[in-house]
């Protein structure tokens, strides 16, 4: 991946903040990732005026000099236990001409701003940012772009292996782990986020918890799941038959849906507004008298993480623009009767999109 280039961009629009920071503090550690390809759980990661400087525990030594040399990524490596990091912090800012240093405002706590504040860095100002890392994120490159049709690949693959397990009745749960069981096994390093096993009724809850209850001929069953690659997310959702569906209402949600969300696929393109592909797939469930059910966004952003901009949803203020990973994902929820949701991920291309996601979705 281009993870060298990405921290000259990220300094460009810094440059841009109207706050004009000297510095930045990075301590988001999907967004270290991101901008170094380090992979640990704990450090921070300085933008000084010049220098780039990753502080972490002597856990990660080794690891963070291997990953920064792998990612072609110039940046110096401080190593230092908990108990020492303000002392190093400080030390690390105050040997630069820094006045002025961003926290990013969505990834710093109340009480860790005030520690920040009154201890770490308290002879300098601090000043939120917002977004800026995630902003960059949103265009994924060749790499990425890579990462994520293998975790989608793998999702296919998997529920194409256990799908027909469905029939002999297991309970939500062992479907669940036989799932992720699968996609471990094609080469995931687990699950993106905790599978959905909806079945019966309870598939009219967007996000129901699998559970002990069995899964029964005569219903369908909602399935949400992805797989996660070298730290890039998949995500899908297709709703199967159990044997013959014979409630009339489930049958008509399944074409409504179905057709709600090939026209909200067919409406992705490149200078579309997000909020007009959810308007999109709202009407056509709308004009089958199912409006009030359909309770959730239209889709989201994926990438490093399941959930990630740009969202894609009655009230986005987002534009779509080629290189963006979008869900399309419209569903009709039928409370104590059952759901119905359908979800591919797509990429964003000069003439409109394609789909990373590709188990069929007209043999349900």
């Amino acid at each position: 991946m281009e993870v060298n280039a990405r921290l000259g961009r990220l300094r460009s629009a810094l440059a841009a903040v109207e706050v004009s920071p000297d510095a930045l503090l990075v301590t988001s550690m999907t967004n270290i990732r991101y901008l170094t390809g380090f992979t640990g759980s704990a450090g921070m990661l300085f933008l000084l005026p010049g220098e780039t400087v990753l502080l972490t525990d002597g856990r990660y030594g080794t690891q963070a000099a291997e990953q920064l040399t792998a990612a072609g990524v110039d940046a110096r490596l401080e190593i230092a236990r908990a108990a020492e990091q303000a002392d190093r912090a400080r030390q690390v800012v105050g040997g630069a001409p820094v006045s002025r240093l961003a926290l990013e405002a969505a990834h710093v706590s109340w009480a860790r701003q005030r520690s920040f504040a009154a201890d770490w860095f308290s002879d300098v100002e601090l000043v939120p940012t917002v977004g800026l890392i995630e902003e960059l994120r949103q265009i994924k490159d060749a790499g990425e772009m890579a990462r994520l049709a293998e975790a989608a690949r793998i999702a296919d693959a998997a529920l194409g292996v256990v799908r027909s397990q469905l029939a002999s009745g297991p309970t939500e749960e062992e479907f669940g782990r036989t799932l992720d069981f699968e996609m471990r096994r094609l080469g995931a390093s687990g699950p993106s986020f905790e599978t959905i096993v909806a079945s019966g009724p309870n598939a009219a809850k967007p996000h129901h918890r699998p559970g002990p209850r069995r899964i029964g001929a005569g219903e369908t069953v909602v399935l949400d799941f992805g797989a996660l690659f070298d730290g890039y997310c998949s995500d899908m959702t297709r709703t199967v038959w159990v044997g013959d569906v014979d409630e009339p209402d489930l049958r008509r949600a399944v074409d409504v849906v179905l057709a709600s969300q090939a026209a909200g696929v067919a409406a992705v393109g490149p200078g579309v507004d997000c909020s007009a592909v959810d308007k999109v797939c709202r009407e056509v469930i709308a004009d089958a008298g199912w409006a009030e059910y359909f309770v959730h966004g239209t889709g989201h952003g994926v990438g490093l993480d399941i959930h990630e901009a740009p969202s894609v949803a009655a009230t986005s203020a987002d534009t779509l623009q080629i290189g963006h990973v979008v869900t399309v994902e419209p569903g009709v929820y039928l409370p104590g009767l059952g759901g119905v949701r359908i979800e591919d991920t797509v990429v964003v291309t000069e003439d409109g999109c394609r789909s990373l996601t590709s188990t069929p979705k007209d043999t349900l």
